[in-house]
């Protein structure tokens, strides 16, 4: 995206945008402006969000990796773009406790900001940040989607592995972004809210039924609890890089096999 620029180019213009220049109109400024263009020009949600995950990782590349949370009206959630198979994981284990940024987002009035420094330090979600640590993930932020008002349509989400990796700037970029995000999908006329929600609770649905069928077929051949079956299809997901609903299809459709 853009034009190629020096390392040393990127973090002077960096420090002009945090410092207010009156003046400011460097690669990130040009960044910006073709991250409108692109995001725009989707004609689909789909095409949209793709778009919005890649602009992410180029606009905060200390952002390890990115994810999109859509809720719909019902309160399913789901994650139709990720940048990473762990960022996909990491969602997933937010919906199923009911806690976490991308979640917190999508209910706190205001910005909708959400975020923590360092889960290896403490979190406010007893049960997913002591899992997100363990799986090497340090600092998190989100930025809600629109409404205002909760309950919102989703949240962009940031993941970081380093300790205060994604604080001050990166923050500010970020929130310029999920702006940026929000805008073209309220300008995106694809679908309607009711086949949005469909869609949405239509892959929830599916993703549920597969992943209990293949955590019950490595339960009864290996002699192991639920716990440890999910954990199976978990680390397995994280070293193929593959969603975890795409290794329990796998495992389903090619039991004979495996």
């Amino acid at each position: 995206m853009g034009a190629v620029t020096s390392e040393q180019e990127w973090v002077a213009d960096r420090a002009r945008f945090a410092e207010d220049d009156e003046d400011w109109a460097g690669p990130l400024a040009e960044q910006f402006a073709e991250v409108g263009r692109l995001l725009l020009a989707g004609s689909t949600v789909a095409e949209v969000l793709e778009r919005v995950v890649t602009a992410a990782k180029a606009v905060v590349p200390d952002a390890d990796f990115v994810s999109v949370t859509l809720r719909a009206p019902s309160g399913i959630y789901t994650t139709p773009v990720r940048t990473d198979a762990l960022a996909d994981e990491l969602d997933q284990l937010q919906y199923t406790h009911r806690e976490g940024p991308c979640v917190e987002a999508t209910r706190t009035p205001g910005a909708g900001l959400v975020g923590v420094d360092d889960l290896t330090q403490g979190s406010p979600w007893p049960r997913w940040g002591p899992a997100a640590a363990r799986a090497g993930v340090h600092s998190v932020f989100s930025v809600g989607l629109f409404p205002a008002t909760p309950p919102r349509l989703g949240a962009l989400n940031f993941y970081s592995r380093r300790p205060y990796g994604l604080a001050g700037l990166d923050r500010q970029l970020a929130i310029v972004l999920g702006g940026y995000a929000a805008t073209a999908l309220a300008a995106t006329e694809a679908v309607t809210p009711a086949q949005l929600e469909a869609a949405q609770l239509r892959e929830a649905l599916q993703s549920r039924d597969v992943i209990g069928q293949a955590k019950g077929i490595l339960m009864q051949r290996q002699g192991i609890g639920a716990e440890e079956a999910f954990d199976i299809l978990r680390r397995t997901s994280q070293d193929l890089n593959i969603k975890l609903v795409q290794v329990a299809t796998l495992l389903v459709n090619r039991r004979g096999e495996l």
